[in-house]
């Protein structure tokens, strides 16, 4: 399978004539990520997460189409009719020949003036997972982690606390549009150093890279 990472928390995973989206949201290339996509996977309703009027677009261009993601953004999806499906955690489906399992259910705390929305993990193939908003360890074993480095929600040491929590073979950086160069760099020592410690292979990918998992 090859992963390509975009701009902050999207990601497109392809396996032969197979192809996948993850988050296509504002913040990321999303034209770019959608182009010939089978099917789309969302985390949650925030706009760095999901962008509807790309979604929208790309279901008129390919009316085979689908996309999968938690209640509230299937209401905002709702003029897209049967191209959408509403999931929770807890759940297990197929889609674009992909099996996929749905983990989690709750965005992460950020502050508590402000609500918690739904929030699904997505588990895909059994080999890479991607936790959208969330640092909740998941009870599956992980392969290939896709780690939420920074966020409003976040800071270094939960992320920390997550990768070695989870303890996956190999880890991706997603979630960093609000990082400099800086700050990326010195969130990728400490999981380095950290995760290397509890056997985690952790490499940072810059957008548009991709790598074969």
């Amino acid at each position: 399978m090859q992963l390509t990472k975009y701009t902050h928390a999207c990601v497109r995973l392809e396996d032969g004539d197979r192809s996948l989206v993850i988050d296509p949201g504002s913040f990321s290339e999303v034209e770019e990520a959608l182009d010939g996509v089978h099917d789309v996977l969302i985390t949650h309703e925030h706009a760095d997460h999901v962008d509807t009027g790309a979604l929208a677009r790309a279901v008129a261009g390919d009316s085979s189409l689908r996309i999968w993601a938690p209640a509230a953004v299937t209401a905002q999806l709702g003029d897209l009719g049967d191209h959408v499906s509403t999931v929770g955690p807890g759940e297990s489906f197929n889609t674009a020949g992909f099996e996929v399992t749905t983990h989690g259910g709750q965005h992460a705390l950020i502050h508590t003036s402000i609500p918690v929305v739904a929030n699904v993990g997505f588990n895909v193939d059994g080999l890479v997972f991607h936790p959208g908003d969330s640092l909740e360890v998941p009870a599956i074993d992980v392969e290939t982690l896709l780690v939420p480095v920074h966020a409003p929600w976040s800071d270094v040491g939960r992320v920390i606390d997550f990768l070695v929590g989870v303890r996956p073979r190999q880890a991706y950086n997603v979630h960093d549009g609000l990082l400099n160069e800086r700050g990326r760099g010195l969130v990728t020592g400490h999981l380095q150093r950290l995760g290397a410690r509890h056997g985690v292979d952790y490499r940072p990918l810059d957008p548009r890279e991709q790598v074969t998992l």
